[in-house]
């Protein structure tokens, strides 16, 4: 009997980090069986001349808990050779969830990731309550790549405790009903459990999401719960709204490491924001002094400066003035006409005086849209490639001889997908690429499927290979594949993924290595209700292949959905 694919004259990074190879790889039943040179015919040939064949990619960071049900391919991370993701981060969940709340978790999802209540509202078959229940419906749903899901805190909390969630701790009761349910869930088959401290995650009130009211106590305890169950990781949004506060809360997830025994994931980053940041390096630092110490605790990195994303048909710095939020009701035509109009310009730009300073509270991609100061145009970029060497609005604004709001208006006049990139934290790549090299950080930090008009994430293994790659030669092919493959796999405990070996479950990207790289980013209305989103696609990439079957050909879906939901090493 022929193979069901057969992917011939390839050269192979396995993800293991050694040196590439030429060879054929074989694929039946959803697994790679054979590497070398293989004589067997096949249902389906790619022809991999000139094409690096590596193992799909891992992205551990995601928040597609809602897109899962609306969007079977699974963009944008899936155009950038990702064939895996974990979703449920920070405490963000749609289960476990009361009937009666559903509205309300969704406008908390709105508020903090920014996934439209409209899409959500239009694209989700709501027929679940506890968390099993959600992961059973995941299972069923058509999808083109895999996903894992944590149990997340805030769902959890407000599901229990109700509207004392927000503004009570909890009771003895509360806790020992929360903690059944975490292991009830990972008997079941989550990844783990995930929280958050972070002071950006805010409730459509504005005030502290349901996972930050709770106390220390309450954190050790459920995860307390994964310990005795000897299964399950914790992730948690960090603390960094200043250098104090970013050690104390680093300090007492050390705790938890300790005292709980599972692996304990947080965002690593560098930034000027907040009241007195510590050094980007204090992080790399404490991730070794944990491992001393004989806790797992990893950092989640991202490969660049994490942004907000401005742009005329999405979110600008000023549209919380007066004279801007009248203008930005109107459909873009007409906003173009009156943008074009001398008069009209002008009480624009002068309005833009009256913006809010700037200060040291730190803001994530939400609220410096929505609630945004007034621009630092040395640190505006105006989008013009993918290659991290933009003008700033400041630097354009000098050679022309005008304010730095009128040069934004002339570019989006002049092209409607004019993006403006504002980096939050991690602007310097030096910094970046000190957190990427450390062992213990892993490059999963997209927030796929979140903040859909504000950010823009998923392109980070595709900006991984043609930035540090091939443009800075910071790392080889074979270490950045490993660090975007096994690595991950690895941390995950996915032990059938992550590698090209025989046996290993057959989740493949055959790509061009000279050519790969991110596209420019649009904005399309494609969610459900016709809400918009930013969206990027990639280059340079052949084919995406999961549990044996190809899914993307030169970008473009083929229809097949073999996607599968994972289940966590604790699931019975």
């Amino acid at each position: 009997m022929g193979l069901d694919l057969l992917i011939r004259n390839g050269t192979i990074v396995d993800g293991s980090g050694a040196a590439r190879y030429e060879g054929d790889v074989a694929v039946q039943d959803g697994r790679v069986v054979e590497i070398g040179r293989i004589r067997s015919g096949a249902e389906r040939v790619i022809d991999a001349d000139g094409l690096i064949v590596a193992p799909g990619f891992v992205d551990g960071h995601t928040h597609m808990d809602a897109q899962v049900a609306w969007d079977p391919i699974g963009s944008c991370s899936c155009w950038h050779g990702v064939t895996t993701v974990i979703m449920g981060n920070c405490g963000f969940a749609l289960a476990p969830c009361r009937p009666e709340e559903r509205e309300w978790f969704a406008r908390c999802l709105t508020a903090v990731e920014d996934i439209p209540t409209e899409a959500m509202l239009a694209g989700i078959d709501w027929t679940w309550e506890t968390f099993p229940e959600y992961l059973a419906t995941v299972d069923r749903l058509p999808k083109a790549i895999n996903y894992g899901a944590y149990i997340g805190h805030s769902a959890l909390r407000m599901y229990v405790m109700g509207k004392r969630a927000l503004s009570e701790p909890a009771t003895e009761d509360d806790l020992a009903r929360m903690a059944a349910a975490v292991r009830e869930a990972i008997r079941a088959g989550a990844m783990g459990f995930s929280s958050s401290r972070s002071t950006t995650h805010v409730t459509p009130d504005d005030t502290p999401v349901a996972s930050r009211i709770a106390e220390w106590s309450e954190v050790d305890r459920l995860v307390g719960a994964m310990g005795e169950l000897s299964a399950g990781i914790f992730q948690v949004g960090p603390d960094i709204s200043g250098g104090p506060a970013q050690r104390a809360f680093l300090a007492r997830l050390k705790r938890v490491a300790l005292e709980s025994g599972r692996p304990v994931m947080f965002g690593t980053i560098s930034s000027r924001q907040g009241r007195d940041p510590n050094p980007w390096t204090y992080q790399l630092e404490y991730l070794d002094e944990c491992a001393a110490a004989g806790a797992r605790v990893w950092g989640q990195t991202t490969t660049r400066s994490i942004n907000a994303i401005f742009s005329l048909k999405s979110y600008l710095p000023f549209d919380v003035l007066p004279a801007w939020r009248e203008l930005r009701r109107l459909p873009l035509a007409e906003q173009k006409q009156r943008l074009a109009d001398p008069a009209t310009r002008r009480a624009l730009v002068a309005e833009e005086s009256r913006m809010k300073p700037r200060d040291n509270v730190f803001q994530g991609g939400g609220a410096a849209t929505t609630d945004p100061r007034k621009p630092d145009y040395d640190n505006l970029y105006a989008m013009k490639d993918v290659e991290w060497n933009d003008p700033t609005v400041a630097q354009l604004a000098a050679v022309r001889g005008q304010h730095p709001v009128e040069v934004m208006i002339d570019l989006a006049l002049a092209n409607d997908n004019q993006v403006f990139v504002q980096p939050l934290v991690n602007e310097h790549p030096d910094h970046v690429l000190g957190m990427l090299r450390h062992p213990r950080t892993l490059a999963t930090f997209s927030d796929s499927g979140a903040h859909v008009c504000q950010e823009m994430g998923s392109s980070l293994q595709t900006h991984m290979l043609s930035y540090w790659v091939r443009a800075k030669r910071a790392f080889t092919l074979e270490q950045a594949v490993r660090k975007l493959t096994f690595d991950n796999a690895a941390a995950w405990g996915l032990d059938d993924r992550g590698l090209l070996q025989a046996g290993y479950r057959a989740d493949l990207v055959v790509f061009d290595a000279d050519r790969v790289r991110p596209a420019m980013p649009t904005v399309e209305a494609d969610l459900p209700g016709g809400a918009r989103r930013l969206v990027q696609k990639a280059e340079g990439i052949a084919a995406t292949i999961v549990n044996g079957e190809v899914t993307l050909e030169n970008g473009q879906p083929t229809g097949r959905l073999p996607g599968a939901l994972l289940r966590g090493p604790g699931a019975r």
